[in-house]
């Protein structure tokens, strides 16, 4: 979710403050920003040198996090020389009420939210919901989406989907009222925070392409729902610690349900891992006075309350569960080869509002995890495994998660990248700074980080390495609260609005490495407006530039392709969408628009089959923003339109849902 909306008359509702808070900025250490480092750096050394649905694109793209880091790279990138990589037709950017791919290809509805994916799920019924019937039907608001081949099938396989949040008031019809221009949610009662709770989570989903069209298998076996209230468990070093039980579970090893899952990642062995961002905003009510873990949460802006949850359940209601919020906020792994297994969360991956978990397996066999912190001012993680892939054993790499070194970034102003163990007893890390334990400085990351001299970013989002040239990709999505003093002739950008990319390489090519490099690939923004300062090559069109880069795939050529959050149509003319971006040779800091979402939407996804055929894209929220949905003849909320237009026939709500594109011609994406 992006919280730097450029649209100054954002609608209030309850997951637009939860946006807003996403990004608040609760770092208050003096360590440097990025905004200052890159100033720094380039003052030394110059400029750069040169609808509605989770979508399937037909492509050529392989999900890099089933290769050994050495196996891609020696996969010889399709652009190390010469022009681009990428000839498709560019779309023409825009605001319309449908979604646009590159000529050449089509789009097709495969999963909306409500959909079944069981034999017995009920059919979506938007004014009779209920949670036993969305249990067994697709969640709300897509926003990772991956993709396990079936016995090594790039036309068969698992489809996992994360269902970040809900939007209340493009769900349920007649909770609405508009007033002044502005609309009011009515307060939800238990039957509708039960559906909220039962959208939210994961979705598991056999597919399978026939005759050149994919489809859902309803009959799959390994089909399944992950919910806000499915069983789970703690695992790793703060399993079991005081600072995690509670009245619910004394035992601090048990959890029910994961919650606004953002981005995620598959890991080598083929589990499905889930990244709990935002979880700040479902606890509501006041510690007890004088509780010591009031400073860790006010480091992660908890409570927050923009969900009613806790007014239902204790377990979101910190004046009764005071230690509730420690169990929220880690990375959670879920066998998909068995529909009855307890998903762990991994609590050796730190607790932070995770944006994503893309892995790759470095030279020595070790797996290594990129992890971001999607707020401004935080920071740029990775976690190494202690044990080794077994690409011959799967079940031996079933809990290397639980234990290895979490590393924080520092961004030297020289363009050095230093990883800094997370480590207890060593540097700062210390019980003189009130960490006893690992489990102590696994719970309160942030501190830790804090202490250690960490860069303050620019909101990490999603993190991808390439295998194929070494470098690693992070997305920075914005960062209005830039001040100007932290500005330059080389960084003209106070309130970082558009976002920027960096590009790392880790020493020797190593992933596992604890020093690298760090550069700016992209500056993003409207290049033809000099003060935005945008930094992309002169052959990017009118219709190829972008802000707010959030989500982003690199597919087995070594291309990167991202996604937005945040592209206001009132101010930018164009609503978010999937760029091809060239990352190497001539052509590089060259993008190209290629797929456009519907207005309201935003752009998430997208992830790539392993025969480079077919690539997912999540399209989320359709429709949102407003109070008018104008020009396009509906409003930005869920009503029965017949009560006030009886000549309208369409009277269901504007749906996240997928929608595979693939390439007439049956060939790659983007070529």
């Amino acid at each position: 979710m992006n919280d730097d909306t450029l649209d100054p008359h954002a609608s209030p509702f309850r997951t637009s403050l939860l946006e807003e808070a996403e990004g608040n900025g609760s770092n208050p250490t003096a360590n440097p920003t990025m905004g200052e480092l890159i100033s720094l750096r380039f003052s030394r050394r110059g400029l750069l040198k040169g609808s509605l649905a989770v979508s399937a694109i037909a492509s050529t793209v392989g999900p890099l996090a089933l290769l050994t880091a050495e196996k891609a790279q020696a996969t010889a990138s399709t652009a190390s020389t010469g022009g681009s990589a990428f000839t498709f037709v560019e779309v023409e950017a825009g605001v319309d009420q449908t979604h646009h791919v590159a000529e050449g290809y089509n789009a097709d509805v495969l999963l909306r939210w409500g959909d079944g994916l069981f034999p017995d799920s009920p059919a979506f019924d938007p004014k009779n919901q209920s949670a036993e019937a969305q249990r067994r039907q697709f969640g709300y608001n897509n926003d990772f989406v991956g993709y396990i081949p079936l016995n090594g099938s790039p036309e068969h396989g698992l489809l996992v989907v994360n269902h970040e949040y809900t939007n209340e008031h493009l769900m349920f019809p007649g909770i609405v009222t508009v007033a002044d221009g502005k609309l009011k949610v009515a307060p939800a009662d238990q039957k509708r925070v039960d559906i909220e709770m039962a959208a939210h989570g994961g979705s598991i989903v056999e597919i399978q392409k026939v005759n050149g069209a994919w489809q859902v298998v309803k009959d799959g076996k390994l089909n399944r729902r992950i919910t806000s209230t499915t069983e789970m468990v703690l695992s790793g070093p703060v399993a079991g610690h005081d600072r995690v039980k509670t009245k619910e579970d004394p035992t601090g090893t048990k959890v029910l349900g994961t919650l606004n899952n953002c981005a995620g990642g598959v890991t080598p062995w083929g589990t499905y891992v889930m990244a709990e961002e935002n979880f700040h905003g479902y606890f509501l009510g006041k510690l007890p006075e004088g509780h010591p873990e009031a400073a860790n949460y006010k480091r992660y802006g908890v409570p927050e309350g923009t969900y009613e949850w806790g007014n239902f359940y204790d377990r979101f209601d910190l004046s009764k569960e005071p230690n509730s919020a420690n169990r929220y906020g880690w990375i959670v792994e879920v066998d998909v080869n068995d529909p009855t297994s307890v998903p762990k969360k991994r609590t050796a991956m730190g607790r932070f509002k995770h944006e994503g978990a893309e892995s790759i397996v470095a030279k020595d066999g070790r797996v290594v995890f990129y992890l971001g912190d999607d707020e401004r001012f935080d920071y740029v993680y990775k976690f190494v495994t202690a044990g080794k892939f077994d690409p011959n054993n799967r079940a031996a790499n079933m809990d290397l998660l639980d234990s290895g070194t979490l590393y924080v970034a520092r961004f030297e102003a020289d363009g050095a990248l230093k990883w800094l163990p997370l480590i207890h007893g060593e540097g700062p890390l210390t019980a003189a700074n009130g960490f006893n334990s690992q489990a102590d400085v696994l719970i309160e990351t942030r501190k830790a980080g804090d202490l250690l001299g960490a860069t303050k970013m620019d909101r990490p989002e999603d993190i991808q390495p390439n295998g194929v040239n070494g470098k690693v990709y992070v997305m920075l999505t914005n960062n209005t609260r830039r001040k100007d003093d932290q500005v330059d002739a080389a960084n003209p950008r106070a309130k970082n609005a558009f976002g920027h990319i960096i590009e790392l390489t880790e020493a020797d090519g190593d992933f596992a490495a604890t020093a690298g490099k760090w550069e700016v690939l992209l500056k993003c923004g409207d290049p033809s407006i000099a003060a935005v300062g945008a930094s992309f090559s002169t052959d990017t069109t009118r219709n190829g530039w972008f802000g707010m880069p959030d989500n982003c795939a690199v597919d087995s050529a070594g291309r990167l392709w991202v996604a937005t959050d945040g592209n206001n149509p009132k101010e930018t003319g164009r609503t978010d969408g999937l760029w091809a971006v060239d990352v190497a040779g001539a052509a590089r800091a060259t993008s190209k628009l290629f797929f456009r979402v519907p207005v309201g939407a935003e752009m998430c996804g997208p992830q790539f089959t392993p025969d480079d055929r077919t690539a997912f894209v999540a399209v989320q929220h359709p429709g949102d923003g407003g109070t008018d949905w104008a020009p396009f003849g509906r409003p930005s909320y869920y009503e029965d339109l017949s009560t006030r237009w009886p000549d309208f026939k369409d009277d269901m709500p504007v749906r996240p849902a997928v929608v595979v594109i693939t390439k007439k011609d049956g060939g790659t994406i983007g070529a």
